[in-house]
C-alpha cells in the first residue's frame, strides 16, 4: 500500500498486531499481580490457589492468535514456561523468588537465566554434595576438556552427577556475533527458497529444510530475546542454544546444548520431584530413571500443546512418542555410561555423527509431520512475505516523507 508513516502504520496495526500487544498487556498485568501475591500469600498451596487463575488465563492466551509466528511464541513463552515458574513460586523455587518487580516480570514471561559465576568456593562441599544428588544426570554430559579432545567418554558415577558450570559468554561476544550473522544470512536463503522454489524440491529434501529452518528460527529469535533483556536488565544472561551441532550423544544434545531454557526449567519443575520421590520407592540408584522419562513425557506434551495451539488440530501424539523414544535412549545411554564406565570410548566425530543422524531420523520421522499437517511452515512463510511487504510500505512512507519535505 502507499500513504503515509500514519497511514502505514495504521493499516499493519490493525487485527492480529493489536490483539497481540493486548495480550501482553494483560501477561504483564497478570504477572504483576502473582508478584504481589507472592510477597502476601503463604508459600504453598494458598499461594498456589491464588495463582491458578493466572495460569489458567496464561493456558487460554494463545488461542485469540492465529499467526504462527505470534501464536507459537506467545504458547512456548506464556503457556510453558511462564506457567512452569509460576508453579515452582508457588513453593518457593525456581528463578522468580527475591526478585524486584522489573526482573520479576521480564523473567518470568521471557525464556532468560541470569548468568551466575561459578567458583569454587561459593558453595559448601555440603550443599554441593546435595545438589550432585539431585541434578539430572541427563543433563551432565562431557567435560570441556573431554569434547576438545573429540571423545566420547563414558561417565562414572561421580561425573554423573557433578554440576557443570555455567557457559560463559562475554568472553565469546564477538564469536557470537559473526556466528549469528552467518545463521542470519542462511536463514534468508531458506525463507528464499521455501517461498519461491519448494514446489520444485524434492519433499525429502523440503525436511530437511525445515529442520535447518526451525534450529536456525529458535536460535537467532531466542537470542534476540536474551539482548534485549541484556540492554533492558543490564545483566549477562547464559545462553539458550550451545552449538547443538557439536553434541557428541543424546545427553549432551538434551543436556548441555538445545534449548537450554528448556532444559533449566524442566530439571527443578519435573526431574527433582520425581527423582525424590522415586528414590523413595526404587532407592537412588534406580530413581534416575522413571525422572528421565516422566520429564520427556511433560516435555512432549507440552510440545502437543504449542502444536495445537498453532494449528486447532487433533493431536496425533507422535510428538509425545518422539519425547518418550529420545527419553527412553538417554536412560539406555545413562545405565550403558553407569556399567561400561571408561571401558568404552568412541571417537568424538562418530559420536556425533551418531547423534545427529539419530535426532534428524526421529525428527523427520515424529516431529516434523505434525507441522506439515497444520501447515505451520506454508503459514510461516506467508508472514515472512507480510513482514517484507510492511518494510517495503515503511521504506516508500519514509521516501515520500522525505520528498514532501
Amino acid at each position: 500500500m502507499e500513504g503515509d508513516m500514519k497511514s502505514v502504520m495504521k493499516h499493519w496495526m490493525e487485527g492480529e498486531i493489536t490483539i497481540f500487544i493486548k495480550i501482553w498487556l494483560s501477561i504483564y498485568f497478570s504477572l504483576s499481580y502473582c508478584f504481589f501475591i507472592a510477597k502476601m500469600a503463604p508459600i504453598g498451596l494458598p499461594r498456589l490457589l491464588l495463582f491458578l487463575p493466572v495460569i489458567s488465563l496464561f493456558l487460554l492466551l494463545p488461542l485469540a492468535l492465529h499467526s504462527v509466528h505470534l501464536c507459537g511464541i506467545t504458547a512456548f513463552f506464556i503457556s510453558w514456561l511462564a506457567n512452569f515458574k509460576l508453579l515452582m513460586l508457588a513453593f518457593n523455587h525456581g528463578p522468580l523468588p527475591s526478585l524486584s518487580l522489573p526482573h520479576f516480570l521480564v523473567i518470568a514471561c521471557l525464556p532468560i537465566k541470569i548468568h551466575q559465576k561459578h567458583t569454587d568456593t561459593s558453595v559448601s562441599s555440603a550443599q554441593q554434595d546435595s545438589d550432585q544428588h539431585r541434578q539430572l544426570s541427563w543433563f551432565v554430559n562431557e567435560t570441556e576438556e573431554k569434547v576438545q579432545k573429540h571423545q566420547t567418554l563414558i561417565f562414572s558415577p561421580n561425573e554423573l552427577f557433578r554440576e557443570k558450570p555455567p557457559v560463559e559468554v562475554s568472553e565469546n561476544r564477538q564469536k557470537s556475533a559473526v556466528s549469528y550473522a552467518v545463521k542470519a544470512v542462511l536463514m534468508g536463503l531458506i525463507i528464499r527458497i521455501l517461498y519461491e522454489y519448494s514446489d520444485s524440491i524434492n519433499s525429502t529434501v523440503i525436511l530437511i529444510i525445515y529442520g535447518f529452518h526451525i534450529y536456525l528460527f529458535l536460535d537467532i529469535f531466542l537470542a534476540f530475546v536474551a539482548a534485549l533483556a541484556r540492554a533492558v536488565l543490564g545483566l549477562e544472561l547464559e545462553p539458550t542454544f550451545n552449538e547443538p551441532y557439536l553434541s557428541a550423544s543424546l545427553q549432551d544434545f538434551w543436556g548441555s546444548r538445545w534449548n537450554l531454557m528448556v532444559n533449566r526449567i524442566l530439571r527443578p519443575a519435573v526431574y527433582s520431584p520425581f527423582l525424590d520421590a522415586s528414590a523413595k520407592y526404587l532407592g537412588r540408584k534406580w530413581a534416575t530413571y522413571p525422572a528421565v522419562m516422566a520429564t520427556f513425557m511433560v516435555s512432549g506434551l507440552m510440545h502437543e500443546l504449542v502444536y495445537f495451539y498453532l494449528g486447532r488440530v487433533k493431536p496425533t501424539w507422535e510428538i509425545t512418542w518422539f519425547f518418550l523414544l529420545h527419553g527412553a535412549c538417554v536412560a539406555v545411554e545413562i545405565a550403558m555410561k553407569k556399567t561400561l564406565r571408561d571401558r568404552c570410548r568412541l571417537p568424538g566425530i562418530l559420536g556425533t555423527i551418531l547423534t545427529l543422524g539419530f535426532v534428524m531420523l526421529t525428527g523427520y520421522w515424529l516431529f516434523l509431520p505434525q507441522l506439515l499437517r497444520c501447515e505451520a511452515f506454508v503459514k510461516g512463510v506467508a508472514e515472512y512475505a507480510a513482514l517484507g511487504a510492511f518494510v517495503k510500505d515503511v521504506r516508500m512512507a519514509l521516501t515520500l516523507g522525505t520528498r514532501s519535505s
